[in-house]
């Protein structure tokens, strides 16, 4: 919640945050953080039952928008993973209309979904839930061959084990037992000037690792 954030988190030295809340406390959210005050923010994509859940900022910078997504995941109860579906079957409609602009765009984030068989550790056991189910994996086919995205993590590096999200549980981290579902997901030409990616293991802030790319 706004109320909750300090003048170091809104604005780092250096730089200006911009922030999606969720209306319900201590649940989901989403923001970006700059160096450059943007042209024009964006909170939300004009879709009031996942806008009130905090999940997508975008900045513009000339041609260029920058976005933060915090897809919902469907893990926790079929109710949810039913508004998981509500939220690809609007999202990518939404994705389609950002192309058709001319933009060039970025959108980075947790999108709770592990594209292929490489992406996580036990994908044979997992084939039947949430985050690797078929009709997920398809939807995020079609984002990348359809909408003619570019996942660009994997343009660089094609190495299997590259996880982004470790199950608290068990001995996950330390096996590296993870998943990749944290994504840079971009336009061709913007994906193009991508030259390092990494994942930052060597702190563990949360079950997520940070991903970043220059």
């Amino acid at each position: 919640q706004v109320g909750d954030m300090t003048p170091e988190f809104l604005t780092p030295e250096g730089y200006y945050g911009f922030f999606h809340y969720a209306e319900k406390k201590g649940y989901s959210g989403a923001g970006v953080y700059c160096r450059t005050q943007p042209d024009n923010v964006q909170i939300g994509f004009n879709c009031p039952e996942f806008d009130a859940e905090g999940r997508y900022v975008q900045c513009d910078f000339g041609n260029l928008s920058v976005i933060s997504v915090y897809c919902p995941s469907g893990s926790s109860s079929e109710e949810r993973q039913q508004a998981k579906f509500r939220f690809m079957d609007l999202f990518l409609p939404h994705l389609i209309e950002l192309k058709a602009l001319g933009r060039e765009f970025v959108i980075c984030g947790d999108w709770n979904i592990a594209h292929k068989e490489i992406d996580l550790k036990n994908y044979k056991g997992n084939k039947k839930n949430s985050g690797f189910l078929p009709e997920e994996r398809a939807w995020l086919t079609r984002i990348f061959d359809e909408v003619e995205l570019v996942d660009v993590f994997r343009k660089i590096d094609a190495r299997p084990e590259q996880y982004t999200w470790w199950s608290n549980r068990g001995q996950a981290w330390a096996k590296n037992v993870g998943w990749r579902i944290d994504y840079q997901i971009a336009t061709p030409a913007f994906a193009a000037t991508a030259q390092a990616v990494s994942i930052y293991k060597d702190e563990r802030f949360s079950d997520h690792a940070p991903l970043t790319i220059d």
